[in-house]
C-alpha cells in the first residue's frame, strides 16, 4: 500500500510512542478529515497523536507534555495547562462540542502542531476574540513548524479549486533538528516572561461581553465578564495573582518585607526622637522648677556673692561678712529683713487722702510689708515672698496673731521646712508626691495649692477660688474684679461706705502661670471701672520704697495699679483668709485635704 505522507519506518517500539498501520476514519469527530489511509504513524501513547518523523515525536513530548503548554484549536488562546485548556472549550466554545474530542492534540509546540482542515473558520464566542489573543509563544518563535490549509488539488489538473465544499489536505511542514533545538531553547528562556504576560491576556479577554448579554461583576475588582464560566476563570486569576506575590519566595513579598523593615526602622527612630526631646524638656521643666538638684536659695546666694566678688563688685571683707550674716539668718529661720519694705498701705492710704478725687470708692487691706525677691531666690521666690507678705500682715490681726510661732517672718528655707512639716501631718499628699515629700535645698516653685497647705497646718481657716477661665471680652476676666469687690466690702456693714475705706482684711494670694502677687486693695472710679493694687516681689526694695516719699508716690502709684486689661492670661487662683480653725476643723481639713478641691468660677 503506498504511504502518504513518506517512506514506510521501521515498526520499532520506542519510549512514548509506537508504530502502527491503521485506516483513518472516514469521518473524524474532531477534526472531519476526508478519506484517506496513513501507514507506518508514530502515535503519542499520552494523547494518541499521529505523527511521522521520530525526532518530531520527541520535539512533540517535550512540548505538549513535559512543557504542558496548551492551546485552544478553536481560538488564539493559548498559555495555558491541560485542565485550563479543558475548562476552557467546555465553557467558551459550547456551540461546537462535536469538534473537539480532547484538547491535548492541540498543545502549543514549535514542533508540531496539527492544522485545522475545517473550510469553514470557527466563530469565537465574546469572551475569547482574535484581538485579545495572547498566544505570544508563536509570536516569539517566527520561522517554526506552523499549521497551514491547502485546498486540495485535483488528480489530474494540479489546479486548486475554489469552491466552498472543495476537500481540504492537511499538510504538515517539518523543520531541521537543528531548528527544533533552538526553537526549544527559546521557549524554554521566555516561559517565564510569557507566564506574566498570559496572564494578562487571560484577563483582558474575559473583560468585553457582547451587546444584550447578561453580564457577570466580579466581585473582587470591576471586571464585567459575559458568562459565570469566564467569571469563574477571571475570580482565579486574582486568585492565582494573590497567592504568587504573598508567596515567600516572590519578589513582591521580599518589597513587601524590606518596605516593612525600612518603616519599622523609620517608627524606632522617629520613637527614639521623641524620647530623646521629652528628657530635654523634662530637665528643662527641672531647671526651671528648680528640681534639677542644683542646689537651693543658700547655694544660689553664695554664687551669686562669688561672681559679684569675681567682677570686682564686692571686696573679700564685704563677701565674708554677708555670708556670714545669710549662714545666721538660715540658721535662726528669720529673714534677714534686707528685702523688705515696711508701711507700703500706710503710705498708699495717705496718698488716697489727697489726692485721685475722681476715685468714688478705695479699699485698703491690713498693714503689709512688701518682700522683694534676693539674689538667693531670684527666678522662683515668688510664691515664698507672697507668702512673707500675707504672713507679716496676720501678724497685725489680732485674731491671726497666736497663731503665727514667729514674731518675724521666716526665711525661705524656714518656709519650705513648714510645708514639708504640713505634708508628714498628711496635708495634700497629691502635692507631696508631686514634689517628692521635699522642697528644703531646692529651687521649687510653689503656689496656690502649697499657700493654702501652710495655713491649714497653722489652724488659718482660707479657701482658694479658681476663675480658671476668661469671663470677659479680649480675654480678661471682670468677674475677678467683681470677686475681689465684694471680698472688701464684706469687712463693713454700712450701706454707704465712705471714698476712702482702710480694712482689717488681710491682702489676697494672687497666682497666674508663671508667677504670683498680693492683693492690698481695689479702686473704683465713677463710671464704675476697677482697678486692683498690687504688691509685686519682683518689683525692687529700692522702687518700692519710692511709695513712701511724697515727690515720688505718685508715679510709684502707677506702678501698682492693674487694670483688666493687664490681667489676660487664661487662669488665675486666688488664696483668700477668712477665720480660725478649731483643733476638730483643723482634723478635718487635713482629712479632706486628699483631694484638694477649689471654687470654681464661673
Amino acid at each position: 500500500m503506498p504511504e502518504v505522507f513518506g517512506s514506510s519506518h521501521d515498526p520499532e517500539v520506542t519510549r512514548g510512542f509506537k508504530r502502527e498501520e491503521r485506516k483513518a476514519q472516514p469521518t473524524l469527530p474532531f477534526f472531519e478529515f476526508p478519506s484517506f489511509t496513513v501507514v507506518g504513524m508514530l502515535t503519542c501513547e499520552i494523547c494518541g497523536e499521529d505523527i511521522m518523523l521520530e525526532e518530531d515525536m520527541r520535539t512533540h513530548l517535550l512540548l505538549s507534555h513535559v512543557e504542558t503548554d496548551m492551546r485552544c484549536p478553536l481560538c488564539p488562546l493559548s498559555g495555558v495547562s491541560y485542565d485550563e485548556l479543558r475548562f476552557h472549550i467546555s465553557s467558551a466554545h459550547p456551540e461546537e462540542p462535536h469538534r473537539v474530542r480532547d484538547p491535548a492534540p492541540f498543545a502549543s509546540t514549535s514542533g508540531c502542531s496539527p492544522a485545522v482542515t475545517s473550510s469553514k473558520k470557527p466563530r469565537m464566542p465574546q469572551s475569547c476574540t482574535a484581538g485579545d489573543s495572547c498566544d505570544t509563544a508563536g509570536e516569539a518563535a517566527p520561522g517554526g513548524d506552523s499549521l497551514r490549509r491547502e485546498h486540495n488539488s485535483t488528480p489530474g489538473g494540479g489546479g486548486s479549486s475554489t469552491g466552498r465544499d472543495a476537500p481540504v489536505t492537511p499538510t504538515l511542514t517539518t523543520q531541521s533538528p537543528k531548528t527544533r533545538r533552538a526553537l526549544v531553547r527559546h521557549c524554554d528562556e521566555d516561559k517565564d516572561g510569557v507566564e506574566a504576560v498570559h496572564r494578562d491576556a487571560k484577563q483582558t479577554r474575559l473583560t468585553s461581553p457582547g451587546e444584550g448579554e447578561e453580564r457577570f461583576a466580579c466581585p473582587m475588582c470591576s471586571v464585567i465578564c459575559s458568562d459565570s464560566f469566564s467569571l469563574q476563570e477571571h475570580v482565579e486569576l486574582h486568585l492565582d495573582h494573590t497567592a504568587a506575590v504573598s508567596s515567600p519566595g516572590s519578589l513582591a513579598s521580599d518589597l513587601k518585607l524590606a518596605r516593612e523593615l525600612q518603616r519599622e526602622e523609620e517608627e524606632q527612630r522617629r520613637r527614639l526622637e521623641e524620647t530623646r526631646q521629652e528628657r530635654e524638656e523634662f530637665k528643662k521643666l527641672q531647671r526651671q522648677f528648680g528640681l534639677d538638684g542644683s542646689g537651693g536659695y543658700s547655694r544660689q546666694a553664695e554664687r551669686a556673692m562669688e561672681r559679684a566678688g569675681a567682677r570686682g563688685l564686692m571686696a573679700p571683707g564685704e563677701f565674708h561678712c554677708k555670708r556670714a550674716e545669710m549662714m545666721e539668718s538660715l540658721a535662726s529661720g528669720v529673714d534677714d529683713g534686707t528685702t523688705r519694705t515696711r508701711g507700703v498701705v500706710q503710705a498708699l492710704y495717705e496718698y488716697y487722702q489727697t489726692a485721685c478725687k475722681d476715685h468714688v470708692h478705695v479699699w485698703l487691706s491690713a498693714a503689709t510689708d512688701h518682700y522683694c525677691s534676693s539674689a538667693g531666690d531670684k527666678g522662683w521666690g515668688c510664691g515664698y515672698r507672697n507668702l512673707q507678705m500675707l504672713l507679716s500682715s496676720l501678724h497685725t490681726i489680732e485674731a491671726y496673731a497666736p497663731l503665727i510661732q514667729e514674731n518675724a517672718a521666716p526665711s525661705i528655707p524656714r518656709v519650705q521646712s513648714m510645708i514639708e512639716e504640713a505634708w508628714r501631718a498628711g496635708l495634700d499628699p497629691h502635692g507631696a508626691s508631686h514634689f517628692n515629700r521635699r522642697l528644703q535645698g531646692t529651687r521649687a516653685w510653689i503656689g496656690a495649692t502649697e499657700i493654702y497647705t501652710l495655713l491649714t497646718s497653722l489652724g488659718i481657716s482660707s479657701r482658694i477660688i479658681d476663675f480658671h477661665e476668661p469671663t470677659g471680652p479680649a480675654d480678661t476676666h471682670p468677674r475677678l474684679f467683681e470677686w475681689v469687690k465684694q471680698y472688701f466690702m464684706s469687712g463693713r456693714s454700712t450701706r454707704l461706705p465712705p471714698r476712702l475705706i482702710s480694712t482689717s482684711l488681710p491682702p489676697l494670694y494672687l497666682q497666674h502661670q508663671g508667677h504670683s502677687r498680693s492683693i492690698v486693695g481695689l479702686e473704683q472710679k465713677k463710671n464704675g471701672s476697677l482697678c486692683l493694687l498690687l504688691l509685686d516681689p519682683s518689683s525692687s526694695a529700692s522702687d518700692t520704697r519710692k511709695l513712701l516719699r511724697a515727690d515720688t508716690v505718685s508715679p510709684a502709684v502707677r506702678r501698682v495699679r492693674r487694670f483688666p486689661g493687664s490681667l489676660k492670661h487664661k487662669q488665675y487662683q486666688v488664696v483668700a483668709v477668712h477665720g480660725v480653725m478649731s483643733a476638730e476643723e483643723k482634723q478635718i481639713r487635713i482629712s479632706k485635704s486628699r483631694t484638694l478641691c477649689a471654687e470654681r468660677i464661673p
